[in-house]
């Protein structure tokens, strides 16, 4: 009887652990996922943040140069350049050029540039040297933050006295980067034209210009 008993209470026993494994093992949830065990839920990685980038973006200062000998002197050079109220009949996309001031060595103009899409207004200050300087500053303006040429005349070809070397410079910077952008049209719209603009209104004032020998003529431009 005894051992009946033993055999009796093993085989419940047996029965309810068979049953609590079963209910272990069960499925659950809605769709029978398994809940992953502790241990790799503890593995799992925390949640990704979004990521913010910040692009940074800056104007930037232009620089262009040109040195060429001209078949024509300082002086008449100096003239066609010093002689700002004609800008407007010859220079790139030049529409107006009025001085409202002058005073030995110094001018002030007002100047207004339009290339499209752009209509700028600016005030100038002009250095004058002569014949060797012309140097402009721009003193106001919304397109420009900063705007500055300088023409520099030296002698040319020695024995050809109606010749001379100019130095073209101009360094530029937009005052927004919207107007960046502008900066390739302004470059090859205004800039690059610049000196032959000038050699033409010399041809105009003063006649074609001296030959020189191919072999002696110099021409070098930089652009940064």
């Amino acid at each position: 009887m005894a051992a009946r008993g033993l055999r009796g209470a093993a085989q419940g026993l047996g029965a309810r652990q068979r049953l609590r494994a079963a209910a272990v093992g069960a499925p659950r949830g809605p769709r029978g996922a398994e809940r992953p065990p502790v241990g790799e839920r503890r593995r799992m990685g925390p949640a990704l943040q979004p990521v913010r980038c910040f692009l940074s973006l800056t104007t930037k200062r232009k620089e262009y140069s040109e040195r060429r000998i001209m078949g024509y002197s300082m002086q008449e050079m100096y003239d066609v350049v010093a002689n700002v109220e004609d800008y407007k009949h010859f220079v790139p996309w030049c529409k107006r050029s009025v001085v409202v001031a002058r005073r030995a060595g110094h001018l002030k103009a007002q100047l207004e540039v339009g290339f499209p899409p752009v209509l700028e207004r600016y005030t100038s200050s002009i250095t004058l040297v002569r014949p060797h300087l012309v140097k402009a500053v721009c003193t106001d303006g919304k397109l420009f933050n900063h705007l500055e040429t300088n023409w520099r005349f030296s002698p040319g070809i020695p024995g050809l006295p109606r010749t001379s070397t100019v130095d073209f410079s101009i360094s530029f910077e937009f005052r927004s980067l919207l107007h960046s952008q502008l900066a390739t049209v302004f470059f090859d719209e205004v800039v690059k034209q610049m000196v032959a603009a000038f050699e033409r209104r010399a041809a105009v004032s003063f006649g074609p210009e001296t030959r020189i020998p191919r072999e002696l003529m110099f021409h070098e431009v930089h652009q940064t």
